[in-house]
């Protein structure tokens, strides 16, 4: 969003000083364009609109455009009228521009059942302001998508979910996790019925089984009831074909789950990790071992520091923190292949964080985990890649592995606003909606020759620019598990989405033809409205 905001100097309404203002992320700049072209009442004749006569008035613009945090403070900083006290409830104290941040807050749907004394807590967190509330919400928007609608890429199995929280599902259904209650798989994305009237905003995909957040921090489970991988030896494992309550996380309001290989882990409103696993303590990030099926927090660095995404990988978590001075990212787990980031191999049973970001001056603003390497965008549009670097996964020309984040020099050109990472394949989303893929030369990079090498450095998905539409989100799969090669989804700015890479089990949502495994070019699904 561009907002221009013209404010008179104190002692006259002449010169005017212009403040051209830039939220971080637009998500339809074409849309987004807002003149506030007003004055604020110093000592002399007012401007054109009385600010300081009208407060009502200014907080309800400043609300309506949904101005971004940073935008905020800008205002206050340039103006006086929007840092003294604006005198609305339910603090008098607060200015109008903490005021504007605090209704724009409530307009999340995980801040709207947040009591007073649990909002206090989180602002607390936050750095005791609402406009540092509003980023720590908008940042966890920003790499989950939440409330927004998404299509999602599993292993053998894929969801979609619209924004007003309705989920479709279709492809492999041995275990039920499409969850409609048999174990027929099937092509055609179908609704889930049995959660009518129940509002998702987010969706986790793993071998087997399926996660639901709703928006109400309810979590919802079908497929293999157990959080270990096929053919390890646990406890007897049952199959559940319809959504059920996680009854071990009722106690908490989750915002996002991440399934990885041997663990899962939540993300709770108030920014708190909890894990669940199968498996030896740096698995979970706690001092647990074995079988752990209630969810515990994460130690460590993280006890006291609100995290606002998490990533799940082969044996590893990324969690991307919020903090006043700015984002930060943190792994814990299997450090196998360099894939957290610390310039070694070495496992961490805790969380620990990544200080290359510090060193290379970048913000990180979203993670992906994938199998087994990881990427992180800044917040100014550089992509950074580290990990395992089998078949060029990282765009760094090589297949040499990266023990610590390294920036994609192919992609210079290019301000990214989302990436995905899969099991050795990459995916970049420029702002100008044009979309980017490197790593393993199968059909789910998009390239079109299934038989092509590996791509080793970053190349446009030709494909995709030929729908001349603006690309917003890409999802693919990262299982390791046997048998299921990888697929992959964009989304269009209209909701329109392309699918292509693996589809012997309806994954893609298209249907084949005979004895068609897969899809090397993009093809359209039909039957969900993503708009």
């Amino acid at each position: 969003m561009d907002t221009t905001v013209t404010t008179a100097t104190p002692n006259g309404v002449s010169p005017a000083a212009t403040l051209q203002l830039h939220s971080i992320i637009p998500e339809n700049p074409t849309m987004a364009m807002v003149c506030l072209k007003r004055q604020c009442l110093g000592n002399s004749a007012p401007g054109d609109f009385f600010l300081a006569s009208c407060p009502s008035i200014a907080l309800h613009v400043l609300t309506t455009c949904d101005l971004d945090p940073r935008d905020l403070a800008k205002l206050e900083a340039t103006c006086s009228f929007f840092r003294k006290p604006a005198n609305f409830s339910p603090d008098l104290e607060l200015s109008i521009s903490e005021v504007a941040a605090l209704d724009i807050c409530q307009k999340r749907a995980i801040f709207k059942r947040m009591g007073e004394e649990e909002r206090q807590e989180i602002k607390r967190k936050c750095g005791g302001s609402w406009k540092r509330v509003l980023s720590f919400l908008l940042a966890g928007e920003y790499g989950n998508r939440r409330e927004k609608s998404q299509p999602l890429a599993g292993p053998g199995h894929s969801m979609a979910v619209t924004s007003k929280g309705v989920v479709y599902s279709f492809g492999s259904n041995g275990s039920g996790q499409l969850g409609h209650g048999t174990v027929e798989d099937t092509w055609q994305p179908r609704p889930i019925r049995s959660l009518n009237g129940i509002r998702i905003i987010q969706v986790a995909l793993g071998a087997d089984r399926t996660m639901l957040i709703s928006d109400a921090g309810e979590v919802y489970a079908f497929g293999k009831d157990c959080f270990s991988d096929p053919g390890l030896v646990v406890q007897e494992t049952k199959v559940i074909t319809t959504p059920q309550r996680v009854k071990s996380l009722t106690d908490i309001f989750v915002v996002q789950a991440a399934i990885g290989y041997h663990f899962t882990a939540v993300l709770s409103r108030e920014g708190k990790v909890y894990t669940l696993a199968w498996g030896k303590d740096e698995r979970l990030g706690h001092g647990t071992d074995l079988s752990c099926l209630l969810p515990r927090p994460l130690l460590g660095a993280l006890e006291n520091v609100p995290v606002v995404q998490i990533a799940a990988g082969f044996c590893y978590l990324l969690a991307l923190a919020y903090q006043p001075t700015g984002m930060a990212v943190y792994s814990v787990g299997c450090g196998l292949g360099g894939k957290l980031g610390h310039g070694s191999t070495i496992s961490e049973k805790q969380p620990r964080l990544i200080e290359q970001f510090s060193l290379l001056k970048m913000e990180p603003v979203m993670i992906s985990a994938g199998a087994w390497h990881a990427a992180v965008v800044g917040r100014d549009g550089r992509v950074c890649t580290w990990g395992w670097g089998r078949y060029g996964c990282l765009g760094h020309g090589t297949e040499e592995l990266e023990l610590a984040p390294k920036v994609v020099e192919g992609l210079k050109d290019v301000k990214a606003v989302h990436v995905a990472a899969g099991e050795y394949t990459t995916f970049v989303v420029s702002d100008d909606g044009q979309v980017y893929s490197f790593g393993c030369g199968e059909a789910n990079l998009g390239q079109g020759d299934v038989e092509e090498n590996n791509t080793l450095t970053p190349k446009l998905v030709s494909s995709l620019k030929e729908t001349k539409e603006r690309v917003v989100h890409v999802s693919l799969t990262k299982s390791v598990s046997f048998p299921w090669n990888g697929h992959t989804f964009a989304m269009t700015e209209s909701g329109t989405v392309y699918a292509f890479g693996s589809g012997g089990r309806g994954q893609l949502g298209v249907q084949l033809g005979d004895n068609m495994m897969e899809r090397a070019e993009p093809a359209k699904v039909i039957g969900i409205d993503l708009s």
